[in-house]
């Protein structure tokens, strides 16, 4: 038997709550690994609460990101005792995830825990933090430097945002905190941020074109945000686009883009493929400093994950949440 968190669907409703559950009931897979952290996500947050359409079948273990030890292994890269990570693949979203003290997987989705991180801060990174590292790699390779101009952060207290203004930062540029919460503002200028701007100044409809501002951007909000962000990109700047917090639309024209030669570059932090993976988390720990990773960092146990959750989608939770699979 095992702890997990188990999210169920009947006749009785929507539930999730903190349950045991034989290892019998596991699902297919050729690794077994005990796990020592998982985190708590936006999308692990619309899992939990049932407000968003995340889970696709019941019952689910949530829990988009895992670091443990393997226990048993089928699998020619992985043998008993590698320490590994996963983000992504529909885990916690189709297949049973990481906010369980045992997980059983896909070898093909795992990532060898590189030796310079304890499992609890690959999850102090976790999904946001290596979303964030896509992101920076991205606009480095549309030709984003530190000298083009400013970068703007959106959701600037969340995950992403928090990490992405601490890697950001760290390599040089100047980095522009968007957040609706003025009471992170500390918070934001420690992770490096060098101005903090009021999120209802870019959540509701602007103009096709704005004054030319910002050389890179990091988005998680999409809708008006993103729409708005990019009106106010420089000449052949840089978006990256890796989330949908205030909504999946994208009211926007296409004027930053046939008029300023604008580049939008779509982030996939589920899919992307194992080299990108490897490539992403070995930049995380060359540039992502331990302190600031610290700072980010909030720790729970899986006794305290559907409270969190709820917390987490009232926007009261900042930076990462990891959660201890043994407490």
């Amino acid at each position: 038997m095992f702890k997990a968190i188990l999210i169920e669907k009947d006749e009785a409703g929507y539930r999730a709550g903190l349950r045991e559950i034989d290892e019998a009931q596991l699902p297919e897979g050729d690794v077994t690994v005990d796990v020592a952290y998982s985190t708590l996500n936006y999308k692990d947050g619309l899992a939990i609460t049932g407000k968003g359409p995340v889970v696709r079948k019941f019952p689910m273990v949530p829990g988009i990101d895992i670091a443990g030890t393997v226990r048993e292994s089928r699998h020619q890269d992985y043998k008993v005792g590698d320490r590994v990570v996963l983000n992504g693949w529909g885990v916690g979203e189709t297949y049973w995830g990481g906010l369980a003290q045992v997980a059983r997987l896909k070898g093909d989705w795992l990532v060898p825990l590189p030796g310079a991180l304890t499992p609890r801060q690959a999850m102090a990174i976790g999904t946001a933090g290596y979303t964030a590292m896509l992101c920076v790699i991205a606009l480095e390779r549309h030709g984003v430097t530190p000298d083009k101009g400013e970068v703007v952060v959106t959701g600037a207290a969340g995950g992403v945002g928090s990490t992405a203004i601490a890697l950001l930062s760290r390599l040089g540029y100047t980095v522009v905190a968007v957040s609706g919460r003025p009471e992170e503002a500390d918070y934001l200028r420690g992770l490096g941020a060098a101005e903090i701007l009021d999120r209802a100044t870019f959540s509701e409809p602007g103009k096709p074109l704005a004054r030319e501002r910002w050389a890179g951007a990091v988005d998680v909000a999409g809708s008006y945000t993103l729409a708005n962000v990019c009106a106010a990109m420089k000449y052949r700047g840089v978006v990256t686009a890796c989330g949908l917090a205030q909504g999946m639309d994208l009211p926007a024209s296409v004027a930053p883009f046939i008029l300023r030669g604008v580049s939008l570059i779509g982030i996939d932090s589920v899919m992307c493929p194992r080299p990108e993976r490897i490539e992403a988390w070995n930049r995380l720990v060359r540039d992502l400093e331990p302190a600031k990773l610290d700072a980010i960092t909030d720790e729970i146990g899986l006794t305290d994950v559907v409270a969190t959750a709820e917390r987490l989608m009232a926007g009261r939770v900042r930076g990462r949440v990891v959660v201890d699979a043994n407490r």
